[in-house]
């Protein structure tokens, strides 16, 4: 059984997808098309993409050089990296009608003689660009390179497919609130003629339409975060096209729309701060210098104005959250919550530009830094600085106007809100603010606004998986994932027909494979090179150390062996976190900051 022997985790343990990454995260969907033939309640009838596409079915690729990327001219040229364009219809309920798309894909072709077909892979979002992930597949997983064409692809809507730019009308004066900004966006993207089209319904029909002109009866899948929602909606579609399908990072997928996907993120966020990375803090007094006790440096956090006022809201979205989504880059995190508290106690008065200028400089300077944590250190700055940007042009109408319109990427909204019902009540959006208040206050001050999806009405929705010919996928889920909730994902082990759950145990990272342990790769290499799952329904794994660290800590209670159960759902810490947090706001004055 072939497998990739452990390597410790400052030699880059898993370098993480970018559509994986810091703010976007990941999925739930809907549809069932009407001009298409479905899948009968029997699993009889599968739709025909190549008979539905027509002529669009005869169209010969051209594979071409896929252009600057994130791999070396060596390693294309070991890879036999190379990009096409698929000509799909627009929409699938009606192939005939004469509008296409442009899809974008990658492909490495396999390097070994023992081909075992396709692997189509998606790194997740809602809108993540995929034509980089099928050479990161490659190149970490070498075994999978070896025996797979791994094939890439930007869904439609998305990169170098055909884009999805919605045109939104702005009027300042009456879209005064971030809740009217956001009304107005909807309605925009909702009047924009390409958007109904921009579903993982219609996805899932281009995904099949290119496994069939790759000239494949069947394919296999390995999807992450939102990919988990897009290759369940497949395989409820296309039972019979899936040979082997891994999902990791698992979202709520046996829920009818996203929303509950999203729902669970505060609590595992809160969950992975509290219970995870202030622990780290305190066992690395000799570097931060606040003290063993994990609540203490919270306490320094909350006083320094927590994610509610002053610097730590920018800090914690600009630097934090992103890392609570790699492990790799706790140090990060942890000096960016070391600044906050420093900031308090040093005010500065500066522009949020400023501060970002001198909080990147200072976490560049750090002692120890890896190559990795630089630089996600220079992207979250990148990203940070482009954000101010677009807030302060959006800010400023053109002349004196106060009506102007601009064009945005709205994919993310765009797909999660159309792929299922999301609750459309602002009591029921006004309700789960005060719950966050209560229960989750770090993400609280970020969440006092219904999401766009709330103003989104949509009958879409997934079809039910065929118990009888739903396929057996296996899932991949880290303890304290803080985008795809260990929650959500042990739901959907439960009710998928014939999942198999691989849980790692203390690990915060979203996005596992390969995870370079072999509890963890040697069963995946095992299911996809072999065909062979594990054993047992559920298997817990050992996390690896956090950075600079050679023992592994308990979190949040460990996995049980018969359904990977958490034994404590809220810890004590949570609760006296949570209990600490009221009683300040409520006895101490928040921090003094100038205007």
């Amino acid at each position: 059984m072939p497998h990739l022997a452990p390597v410790p985790r400052h030699a880059n343990r898993r370098r993480r997808l970018a559509a994986i990454g810091t703010s976007l995260i990941a999925a739930v969907l809907v549809a069932v098309l009407s001009t298409p033939p479905a899948a009968s309640a029997s699993g009889a009838t599968e739709p025909d993409t190549a008979a539905l596409a027509g002529a669009l079915a005869q169209q010969q690729l051209t594979w071409e050089p896929c252009g600057p990327g994130t791999v070396t001219a060596e390693q294309e040229a070991a890879l036999r990296l190379a990009c096409a364009t698929v000509t799909v219809p627009r929409d699938w309920h009606d192939p005939r009608d004469g509008h296409t798309l442009q899809v974008r894909i990658s492909r490495t072709v396999a390097t070994g003689s023992d081909r075992k077909g396709i692997l189509l892979v998606n790194p997740g979002g809602p809108g993540g660009s995929g034509l980089s992930l099928a050479p990161y597949v490659a190149l970490a997983g070498p075994a999978v390179g070896e025996h797979y064409d791994v094939i890439g692809f930007d869904p439609r809507g998305v990169g170098q497919s055909s884009q999805l730019l919605c045109s939104v009308t702005f009027d300042s004066e009456i879209h005064n609130t971030n809740d009217k900004i956001t009304q107005a966006e909807v309605a925009g993207c909702r009047g924009t003629e390409l958007t109904k089209y921009i579903t993982t319904e219609q996805t899932v029909y281009d995904m099949d339409f290119i496994r069939g002109l790759l000239g494949e009866t069947r394919m296999n899948y390995l999807g992450y975060s939102y990919g988990t929602w897009l290759g369940t909606w497949y395989a409820s579609t296309f039972p019979g096209k899936v040979n082997r399908m891994v999902l990791d990072s698992v979202a709520a997928v046996d829920s009818p729309t996203l929303q509950q996907t999203w729902d669970l993120q505060p609590f595992t966020r809160d969950r992975a701060f509290q219970e995870q990375l202030m622990p780290y803090i305190a066992r690395h007094d000799d570097v931060y210098g606040r003290g063993t006790d994990p609540m203490a440096v919270r306490q320094l956090w909350e006083r320094a104005g927590g994610t509610r006022v002053g610097m730590g809201p920018f800090m914690f979205g600009w630097f934090i959250l992103g890392a609570l989504y790699n492990t790799e880059n706790y140090g990060v995190a942890a000096a960016a919550v070391d600044y906050v508290i420093d900031y308090y106690e040093q005010w500065s008065g500066w522009t949020p530009e400023q501060l970002l200028a001198d909080a990147t400089a200072k976490l560049l300077a750090r002692p120890g830094l890896t190559a990795d944590q630089r630089a996600y250190v220079e992207q979250a700055a990148a990203e940070a600085r482009a954000g101010l940007t677009a807030d302060a042009d959006r800010a400023k109408p053109a002349g004196s106007a106060s009506e102007y319109t601009y064009d945005i990427d709205y994919v993310f909204e765009v797909i999660r809100c159309q792929d299922g019902q999301w609750n459309q009540s602002v009591g029921y959006w006004r309700a789960f603010s005060d719950r966050l208040t209560r229960e989750a206050p770090l993400i609280a001050p970020y969440m006092q606004d219904p999401p766009a999806c709330a103003y989104w009405p949509t009958t879409n929705a997934m079809p039910a998986p065929n118990q009888k010919t739903f396929p057996k996928v296996l899932m991949l889920q880290s303890e304290l994932d803080v985008a795809t909730a260990y929650e959500g994902a042990l739901s959907a082990a439960r009710h998928l027909p014939g999942a198999h759950m691989i849980s790692v145990d203390n690990e915060g990272s979203h996005g596992v494979f390969p995870y370079y342990t072999s509890c963890v790769d040697d069963r995946v290499y095992a299911y996809l090179l072999d065909g062979l799952l594990p054993d047992d329904q559920f298997t817990a794994c050992q996390a690896v150390p956090l950075p600079d660290e050679t023992a592994v800590y308990e979190v949040g209670g460990s996995l049980q062996p018969k359904g990977t159960v958490r034994t404590q759902p809220v810890s004590d810490d949570m609760r006296a976190a949570n209990k600490m947090l009221k009683r300040m706001l409520r006895t101490e004055p928040g921090p003094s900051y100038p205007e």
